[in-house]
Parts: C-alpha cells; structure tokens; sequence
C-alpha cells in the first residue's frame, strides 16, 4: 500500500513548485489538504478490495466534501455535505477565480476564489496521478499531469524557479517510480529458501533494498545534472527556466540576466488593485517624461519581444557618454535636459534603469552597459532597487519639413519584419486609414489620429489576447484595449506600411506632488516608436489618455496635427542644444564625448577593443578543465608523500606500507580480493609477476612486517622504508602497458575508488535509515512467527538444540 502514498506525496512536492504565483502559503495548505483527503480516500477503497473503478470515485466524492467543509460549510448541510446552495457557491468562487487570475499580476492574493481554483486543480491532477500509478500501473505514465502542473508557473512568472523547489518536484517523481518497482518486485512471489536456520521465516519476500538503491542513484544523478549541466551550456535562451547561469550572453562581465515577457509584465502591473510608487524623478526643466526600459523589436505573431543585447566594456556607463542616438544627424535641434531619479526599494528584480529616450549620460552606481542599438541600459551584477542616478537626455526637435522629408530606412530590416499569416484586411486597414498620407511621417500622424478619435476606440485593462488572430479581433471587431493593443496594432501597421516601428515598455511621466514627478504601478505603459532617418526614433501615443483611458499619457507635440504654416518647433529650442552647455540644476559640466571625437578626425569610428579574446577564454577553459582532471593525480600524490613521510624503520608505521603497497597494486590493476591476506598477497604478486631481488626482498619486508602487526604478539624490530616502496613499484611498472601506467599516474582507481565510497556512503544515508526501519519491523514480526512455531514443534519445551541445523522430520507408524 505504499505506492498510493508515493503517488500523493509526488503530487504535494511538485505542488510547492507553485509557490511564485501565490502571497502567502494558505494556497499550499489547503491544497495539501486535498491531496491528503484524495490519497486516504484511493488508499482505504484499495484496503477494502474494491474494484479499480471505485477508487477515483470515492476521491471524487471525498474532495469534493473536503471543498465544501473549507469553502462553503454556511450553504452545506452539516457544514460537509454538498447541498444546491452550495453548488452554487462553489461555481461562483470559480467564476470570481477566473476573473482574479485576468486581474492580477504573479504573485496573486490568497482570494477565496482563486484559492479554490488553484486547490481543484491540483485536486484533480492528485486523482489523475493515482488513476495512472495505482489503478492502471503505469507510473512513468503519471509524470504527465505531474508535468503539466509544473508548466504553469514556468508559462506564467517571470522570475526562474528556484532550484530547490525543483530538486523537491524531482524527488517527488523519482520516490513514485521506486515505490512502483518495489511493489512490482514483491508481486513476484516469496523466495524459496533451501536451507535455513530456526531463526528464518518459511518464505522471505525478495530483496528490494539494492534496486531501490540502484534507482535512487540514478535519480540523484540525473537531478544534479539537470540542474549543473545548463549553467555549463551556452547561452540558448534570454530566460532560462532555472535561472542557473543560462542567458543572453552580454559578454563582458561574464554574468547573465534572464529577460522578462515584459508585456505579461505589463498587464499584470496595470491589473493591480494596488498602487505602489516605483520611482520619484525631477528635472531641470520641469517636464514629465516617458521612461523607458525595454524596447522590444521582434513580432513572432504571437508577442513582441527583444532581440539579444550586447554590453561591451567600453560601453559601461561610467565610461562617458553613452553611444550615438541611432539615426539622429548632426544639425537636428535636440532639447537637453538633466533628470534625477529614485528608485523605490520595494520593487522586484530589475536589471535595466528606466530612462528617458535617448539618454546621452548616465552616473549610477553599479557595472551599467548600453546596448548600442536601443540604448537600453543594463546590468548583470546590479539591481535597480533603492538605486539614485542621475541621467540626461537630448530629445530632437525636428521640423516640419525635417519629418516630411525623412524616408530613408534604417541600416537594418528587422524593424520591417513581420510574420507569415497576418490577416490581409488589416494591411488593407492600414492603406485605408492613411489613405491622404503623402509621406511616412504624415502616414504615421494619422495612424496615431484613428486610433485616438477616428477609430472609436475603448480603453480596457481587462482586454487581454495576442497573436495575429488577437490583433485582428481588436483591430476589425471588438476595438476595446489597453496600451499593449494599441502599441503592438499601431507598430504593426506601421511596419505594413514600410515605417519601421517597435514596441517600448516602461512608465508615463507619472504625477507630480510636492515638486516631485511620481510613477506608480498604473503608470506602467507600452507605446510604440517609429524611425525616421536623420531624426532617429521618435514615440507615439494611439492609446486614449485621461480619465476614459491611460491616464497619465501624453501625445509628444511632434505627432498633432499641423498645418503648413504651423511647425512645431519653428524658433530656437526651448533648451539648449547638444552643443551648448547644461543650464539646468546642478547640471555640472559635461565630460566629453571620446566617440564624438573619434569621428571628428577622420569621419569613422575607432574599432574598440573587443575585451579578452575568444582564444585567450578557451586557453583558460581549456587550463580549469585540466586541472580539474588532474585533481586524482595530485591526491594520490599528497596520500604517498605523507606515507613515505610517516613511514620509518619501525615496525609501528608498517601498516602505512601496507596501505600504500594496496593502492600501488589498485593503480596498476593487480589488486586482489578485500579478504586477502598479507601472505596470500604476496605469494600472488611474487607468482604472477617476477620481481628483481631488491624487489622481491622489498615486498618480502612488507608483508611480513604487516603479518607480524596482524598476527603476533609483537611486531618486527625493523619494519619497510620508503625505498622499498620505491623498488616495489618501479618493478610492477615495468611489468605493465605504456597505458596502464598513464593511467596510474594521470587517474589512479585508488582514489576514484575511494570518490566513489564517499557518494555511496552519502546517497545511502537514507537508505540506511529505511533498512533500519524495515529491520526493526520484520524483527518483530519475525520474533512473533517463531514463538507461535515453537509452540507448535513437537518437543519445543525440551529444547533440542539444533538451531541452525538441517532438520529431519520423522513420525510414529500406526
């Protein structure tokens, strides 16, 4: 009956694995609650000899009793028994369930409705793992509900697992299939025994011990490499599941972050019935701005995402200026302006600094880098939390004719990219929107203008789908959203109409109180940037603002509609330009640009260095490997020197020679039996492989010294120096292949023989202490079975004797 236990057990470890979804551990309680109810109800139908059918049944019914005592116990009869009102009750705590889980962002609250739906579900996956591994003997089979319970919170947090919570699931699974084989094995039939003793049983039932054993190796192996071998890979995937080392690869550093679906993110902040602060800014010129941390470039159809950042060493922020704005040419009026900004403490890991677009300086703390693409800055060893820093930023202020006549596209396409599949009716939407559009930066205006008036459409943080289907559905059909649908919409019209477009996430420039710019969770916002050549990338805001939509959006005076006589930005800037000094604020002097001035001299830009070279980093690879290989050689090393060095001409240290003789004859593969004896040994040695006389008399003084230790009353008044050791394996050596000697030299089997003893020794610990268990058990019923026999031996009382001894039955004829 141990396996339905195992079955339950396996379901309540990968159970924990849910633990970054939740606040609290009153979801894991009640869950085990259920699990625990399912399992006793499948173990006492099983103790019964009910059908097989019966046991799922009875846990059905059994949880769905347990469900109503936790969650409706006013509406039930008794407070346990199901009644209509509670039914009811029971499906409305779903329905909220539901709605909760589209409200809020990992971690959720402990509601009563999701708590509910989260203790069914793992309900039901308890009674699918015992219908596969008890009912129908399929334990393996069972890994997949198991598997599927522990894909959600993989599909749905942004942070990794944490590998101990893993290793948890892990051995979860691995106690099921043992306790499967073990109940298979016994199944077999009770040992036949030919001879025994008084003491033993008429049967024995086989042995599962070493199996088991054998099982639990290979578990623990495969465990411990499923949890190093990724951080020894290559960088595969910007978010590792795990979080042991696998991620984008930056360089430099040497260290990794794992990206998050920023856009999962995003909802999920804007859900929030809570309002926290994220960060506090002021600027010189007293005017909010969007802060940007992610701009996401790729749309696979299904969701906007970021291409791999690189983060050189001649990019870190404490370096200077940050690199070129893409795409913006000298002589475009720019307005600087210096920003301070306070990060709350109290936020979650982040790994990027909000900042405006483009950020030309940034002085924080920390290794920061900026991908020289977005200027996305980022770090691999810090955090934003808690941090201050100070940052500026020169936002062009193009002309009208400037934005007319920028049509040249990027140096790269990938901002043109778009999936196979889309819908045609929503190209054909776009032509049709900007059907008056003359130029790309008209095309776009417009765009902006139908999705914000013309198009009628609805704010809803509720909304929720992507995909080409989901961008369909919003654009011809349901037009009711948050700013990922108007951001991700707008950029791929953009994109269909030749606009190169991408997607940035971050905040609105929040609200200001006491002469301080706030951001809170519902400033979190996702709009769309769209390049123009000699200007560079320049945002736009489709998503409503105000009270009916995003409340502290704003659309940049650059993208209202203008008539020909109406620039935007006719007359000097309003703020310093590039070339002038920061008037602002404690502004301080600028450093200067080195990359400004590679470009003076000859026009281009000096190659920087790439940091260590690729062959450098494999040479030290290649050197770390080595010596980690080498490790078995330098202890046998250290183990001989301090023999030979304890070792002297007294008989009292010959058992060090013994010792160092056994593993010599380990490493050279002439090691004999563990019962050997010193002079069975070396008459075997003396036999099988012909030694010199120094030798032979060398091995002779060994031996004898170490029988004597063993086996008389005092030992030798001289016992074997280190020379004879010397001799003894100069000559066995010589006896032996080039390879067997590399080996002894380079991998001694002593020492790995001894590695080997240390990881048994610790894997059996448990074992050791379910043997002990077990023996205490069968010891007591063994003892009960043998008095009950001797009370029925004829002659029991007189106490024959023969334990231990063969038996002959006889009786007296009649």
């Amino acid at each position: 009956m141990k396996l339905p236990v195992a079955a339950g057990l396996a379901t309540a470890a990968v159970t924990v694995t849910l633990y970054p979804l939740f606040e609290g551990g009153a979801w894991f309680w009640s869950c085990f609650g259920a699990i625990l109810v399912a399992t006793v109800a499948g173990l006492a139908v099983s103790l019964l000899g009910a059908r097989p059918w019966v046991a799922p049944a009875a846990s059905f019914v059994a949880v769905l009793l347990y469900l109503t005592l936790v969650f409706t116990p006013e509406e039930a009869w008794l407070r346990i028994v199901p009644t209509k009102d509670s039914i009811v009750r029971l499906a409305e705590l779903v329905g909220s369930g539901f709605d909760d889980i589209q409200r809020y962002a990992a971690p959720v609250p402990d509601d009563p409705g999701i708590t509910l739906l989260t203790t069914a579900g793992v309900a039901l996956i308890a009674l699918l793992v015992d219908v596969l591994a008890v009912r129908l003997r399929r334990a393996a089979l069972a890994g997949l509900p198991l598997l599927a319970l522990f894909t959600v919170p993989a599909a749905v947090v942004t942070e990794p697992i944490g590998w101990i919570a893993f290793v948890i699931a892990a051995f979860g699974y691995i106690g099921l299939l043992v306790a499967d084989g073990r109940e298979r094995l016994s199944r077999w039939g009770r040992a036949v025994v030919v001879r025994r003793s008084s003491g033993s049983a008429r049967g024995a039932a086989p042995d599962t011990e070493r199996l088991a054993l054998s099982g639990k190796r290979i578990g623990v192996t495969a465990i411990a490499l499923a949890i190093l071998v990724p951080a020894a890979l290559p960088a595969l995937s910007p978010d590792p599941l795990f979080g042991f080392g696998v991620g984008n690869g930056f360089g430099g550093g040497g260290g990794n972050i794992g990206i998050p679906d920023a856009i999962a993110k995003l909802g999920g902040q804007l859900r929030q019935q809570r309002n926290a602060t994220v960060l506090t800014y002021t600027s010189s010129d007293d005017v909010s701005r969007y802060l940007r941390i992610y701009s996401l470039d790729i749309f696979d159809g299904t969701k906007w995402t970021l291409a791999p950042l690189r983060g050189r060493p001649e990019d870190r922020v404490s370096e200077g200026p940050l690199p070129p704005t893409p795409g913006l040419r000298p002589g475009v009026s720019v307005k600087r302006a210096e920003m301070r900004v306070t990060m709350s403490e109290d936020i979650g890991t982040l790994n990027f600094l909000p900042l405006p677009y483009p950020a030309r300086q940034v002085e924080a703390d920390g290794d920061w880098r900026a991908d020289r693409d977005s200027l996305m800055v980022f770090s691999t060893e810090d955090e934003a939390a808690g941090m201050e820093y100070r940052v500026v930023t020169e936002e062009p202020e193009p002309t009208l004719t400037e934005l007319r006549t920028a049509v040249t596209l990027p140096d790269s396409d990938r901002y043109l990219q778009l999936p196979d599949g889309l819908d045609p009716r929503v190209a054909a939407l776009a032509r049709r929107v900007t059907a008056d559009a003359t130029t790309p930066y008209e095309a776009a205006v417009e765009l902006q203008e139908w999705f914000t008036q013309a198009g009628r459409f609805t704010y809803d943080v509720r909304a929720s789908g992507s995909g080409a289907q989901a961008l369909s559905r919003f654009l011809l059909r349901d037009r009711r959203g948050y700013c990922e649908q108007f951001a991700g919409a707008m950029a791929v019209m953009a994109r269909l109409l030749n606009i190169p477009a991408r997607v940035s996430v971050g905040y609105t420039g929040g609200t200001k109180i006491d002469n301080v710019w706030t951001v809170r969770t519902h400033d979190t916002h996702a709009w769309p940037e769209l390049f123009f050549d000699g200007i560079g990338w320049l945002r736009f805001e489709p998503t409503p603002a105000g009270t009916g939509g995003q409340g502290t959006a704003q659309v940049p005076s650059y993208s209202l509609p203008v008539t020909p006589t109406a620039d935007p930005t006719a007359g000097p800037s309003a703020g310093p330009t590039s070339d002038e000094e920061d008037t602002g604020q404690d502004a301080g002097p600028v450093r200067p640009n080195p990359r400004q001035l590679d470009r003076d001299l000859d026009g281009t830009a000096i190659a920087a260095d790439p940091g260590t070279p690729v062959a450098v980093k494999a040479g030290i690879g290649a050197a770390a490997a080595l010596a980690l290989l080498l490790l078995p050689a330098a202890a046998r090393l250290l183990v001989r020197r301090r023999r030979l060095g304890r070792l002297t001409r007294t008989a009292a240290d010959g058992h060090a020679a013994w010792a160092e003789l056994r593993d010599t004859l380990t490493d050279l593969g002439m090691a004999g039996e563990p019962g050997e004896t010193p002079r069975a040994l070396g008459r075997r040695i003396a036999g099988r492989h012909p030694l010199g006389p120094q030798a032979a008399e060398s091995l002779a003084r060994v031996v004898t010294s170490e029988e004597r230790l063993r086996y008389a009353p005092t030992p030798s008044a001289s016992g074997p120096v280190p020379a004879d050791l010397r001799h003894i394996r100069r000559d066995l050596a010589a006896r032996t292949s080039r390879w067997r000697r590399l080996g002894a030299a380079l991998a001694p089997m002593s020492v790995l023989l001894r590695v080997r003893a240390a990881g048994e020794g610790v894997l059996d610990v448990f074992d050791r202490l379910e043997g002990l268990r077990l023996r205490l058990w069968r010891t007591g019923r063994t003892g009960t079975r043998e008095t009950a026999a001797a009370a029925r031996r004829p002659g029991a009382a007189a106490g024959s004797g023969d334990s231990g001894k063969d038996r002959t039955l006889t009786g007296a004829r009649r």
